[in-house]
């Protein structure tokens, strides 16, 4: 017998409100301490606590070199600056993400150039890749999309066949595991955002990582003048003390100390939420025309803290049923979802033709011997990506109890659609 949806005045699925799973960030009483011991030595803007939560992440990730930032989008321009990426140089970069992994290229006087991405994974497609490799091209970007680890044994091949560096961001993939190894550590360098709203919460920070010292100093004479007695390559000491982007990029150590007790809950609550996104997973698995966004659980891949969970949408299987409509619905049975993810960068009219700096020409191709800019169906992938995928509610902890009516609600959807068409 069909269940009567919500939507059309049936019961809801889901009537307990998830809010106490969904809370975030968790913030103790040892954090307050952590911060509170900075203001009152009135060392907010010093190093010392920054280099100990550097040295702590670190261990951590198992870098030998980390670099705390202001925020990830210092982290990652920094990190573009470190792999030489320069006036008309080209980085490849997913176009469906967000758009500090790109956009800083701006600043470098480089450009990107995007890459569709895979429908299953929601990351960059290997398989595309090459097609946008060209001889300005100096760097992949490999966002961990959504917390779901690339495929970096695709990917890292093809940047050493053309001899590129491989960037990581690994903003919504802390803890992510690719077959059994931490994001983070498969590239030339890594880069993330540690803001509030991530997986883990340091306030406004980020994180540069690598294991190349020479990445490393770059990154320090780019924003980091204060540290610039740490350099020892040649190419970079006689230039210190001004630095080299004229920028200023180093963590308030306030966050570096919200950091480093961050860290030292982190792996417990990275546990308790693929607890809880597994078992809302678990309870979906087979349900008609939506499926998981995890890596298969026999792969030695995780999702980590699972930050902007998503799942998969294949209106095919619900009879053409338009996400907009399957996500009302659900909303109806008490469950919060709303279609699609990021927008895809390439149509962006930042990306096509807006003169950010006065060139006179667009800003993407202003210093670039080529006209980069990509037609919208160049990327079908991630023109599409609206009806490709759902958010789905962030348990950072696991009450069977009510994710199950919040499983139910978009179980009761899916096997109902036919009410809906």
């Amino acid at each position: 017998m069909p269940e009567k949806l919500a939507v059309f005045g049936g019961p809801k699925a889901a009537p307990t409100d998830p809010q106490a799973l969904i809370a975030w960030p968790l913030i103790t009483r040892e954090d307050e301490e952590a911060v509170l011991e900075v203001l009152r030595s009135g060392n907010m803007s010093g190093t010392d606590i920054t280099k100990r939560f550097e040295q702590e992440f670190g261990a951590w990730l198992g870098m030998p070199h980390c670099l705390a930032h202001c925020n990830g989008t210092a982290a990652l321009q920094a990190a573009m600056f470190a792999c030489e990426l320069g006036v008309g140089d080209e980085l490849l970069c997913p176009s469906m993400t967000y758009w500090a992994s790109s956009l800083q290229t701006y600043a470098l006087g480089a450009t990107p150039v995007f890459v569709d991405i895979h429908p299953d994974t929601l990351c960059i497609d290997p398989a595309g890749i090459e097609r946008w490799i060209s001889p300005r091209t100096r760097a992949i970007m490999a966002v961990h999309y959504a917390g779901y680890p690339c495929d970096m044994d695709a990917i890292l091949p093809i940047a050493e066949k053309h001899n590129l560096k491989v960037i990581e961001d690994v903003s919504h993939a802390h803890g992510t595991l690719y077959k059994g190894r931490k994001v983070g550590t498969f590239g030339h360098v890594a880069a993330m955002s540690c803001m509030s709203a991530k997986s883990f919460a340091a306030s406004e920070l980020g994180m540069l990582a690598t294991r190349d010292q020479y990445l490393y100093e770059r990154a320090i004479a780019y924003g980091h003048y204060e540290r610039h007695d740490d350099l020892t390559d040649p190419r970079l000491t006689p230039f210190a003390g001004y630095p080299l982007g004229g920028v200023k990029f180093r963590a308030n150590q306030l966050a570096s100390a919200l950091g480093r007790s961050q860290l030292r809950q982190y792996d417990a609550r990275v546990a308790e939420i693929q607890r809880a996104m597994n078992y809302f997973w678990d309870r979906l698995e087979g349900v008609p025309g939506i499926q998981a966004h995890r890596p298969p659980k026999d792969s030695g891949s995780t999702m980590g803290g699972w930050y902007a969970a998503k799942g998969l949408y294949r209106a095919e299987a619900l009879g053409g049923l338009a996400i907009e409509r399957f996500c009302e619905a659900v909303r109806a049975e008490g469950a919060d979802t709303s279609p699609g993810a990021n927008k895809p960068m390439h149509i962006h009219p930042v990306l096509n033709g807006c003169d950010i700096y006065g060139h006179g020409k667009p800003t993407r191709i202003a210093n670039s011997d080529r006209d980069v800019r990509q037609a919208p169906e160049s990327l079908p992938v991630a023109l599409n990506s609206y009806n490709l995928c759902f958010s789905i509610p962030w348990f950072k902890r696991c009450d069977t109890a009510i994710i199950d009516e919040q499983a139910a609600a978009f179980r009761k959807v899916a096997e109902n659609a036919g009410q809906l068409l």
